[in-house]
Order: C-alpha cells, then structure tokens, then sequence
C-alpha cells in the first residue's frame, strides 16, 4: 500500500525563513526541512494501480505558474488543545485553483472528492497533549512574510509513517505552465 498526498513544495529561500523561526515551545515537534509543505490534497493509502492512476491524472493537470508569500502564523486546535502550528500564505486564489485541480484529477479516477474546507498552509510544528504557550510566538511572528516566489511545480508524495513520525519522498513532480 501506498500513503498518498499532493503538495506543493516549499522554495528554499521560504523554508529557510520557516526555520529561522522554529524553536522555543516546549512539546513542539518541529518540521524538518524534508517535511516543509503546502498540501493541495491528502489521499491516504492506495494499492499500487490506484497510485500509478492518481499518478497519470496529476500529469494531466495544466495550470499556470504563479507566485507565493508567507503570510502570518496560526494554529490548529483539536479538542480544546493546540494540534499544530502553521505558516499562512498569500494569495489563496491561485492555490486553491490547483488544489480544486488536483481534487477533479483525483474523482476521475476514482479518490472521492474532498470534502473539508481548504486553507493553504505550511504546517511548521505538531504537538502532543502537552504544548507550551504559544501566543509569544504567534504575536511575535504575527507578521511572517516575505518577498513572492514561484511555484513552477507541484509534487505526489509518499508517506512513509515510522516511530519517529512521518517521512516523505516526492514520487512525482509535474511542471506548471
């Protein structure tokens, strides 16, 4: 089996950014460089024709370049506790066009539609049941940004979950228009 997701990848100068900022949060399990994306699309695990499917379909996806900011820091919460911590981007339009893109390609052949909303993020942290405080954090990096860089590709990648958490490898990159 296969564990699936399309994302786009980070460009360097942007991930370097992200890093500067991590650290400092007791109980935060911080991304690594290779962990540092954006998901367009989760579609969980797969045998190996469905993968080559998903594959072929992605290939069939035009859409145009376009640019990516970092915009700001938020947090998810599940069950009345922060669950992670993410890097916002700007502008959504373009990136929610590819990420509806991606969710078409996906139906035709067969992965059933997202259903959740769609907030492009990089998620830079994950916690356990007990995080530190993170408001310093989040309103001291309130104002994360930095110069627009292209986004020339998006990525299929496999997950690979082991017991120090989640590796990925891109399987996949397809060039943008």
């Amino acid at each position: 089996m296969h564990r699936l997701f399309v994302a786009i990848r980070p460009p360097r100068a942007m991930r370097q950014a992200l890093r500067g900022i991590m650290g400092g949060i007791a109980g935060a399990r911080w991304q690594d460089d290779a962990q540092l994306h954006l998901t367009l699309r989760f579609i969980g695990e797969v045998d190996r024709h469905v993968a080559e499917d998903v594959a072929a379909a992605l290939g069939a996806i035009h859409h145009p370049r376009f640019l990516l900011a970092l915009d700001g820091l938020g947090q998810f919460d599940r069950r009345d506790r922060i669950d992670s911590l993410w890097a916002g981007v700007t502008p959504h339009d373009e990136v929610t066009a590819l990420h509806n893109k991606v969710d078409q390609a996906l139906t035709r052949v067969g992965i059933a539609p997202d259903t959740r909303a769609f907030l492009p993020h990089i998620t830079i942290a994950r916690f356990g049941r007990h995080a530190g405080p993170v408001e310093a954090m989040l309103s001291q990096a309130a104002g994360l940004s930095g110069p627009a860089e292209e986004i020339d590709n998006f990525c299929l990648y496999e997950s690979r979950l082991g017991s120090e958490g989640a590796t990925y490898e891109i399987a996949a990159r397809y060039p943008l228009d």
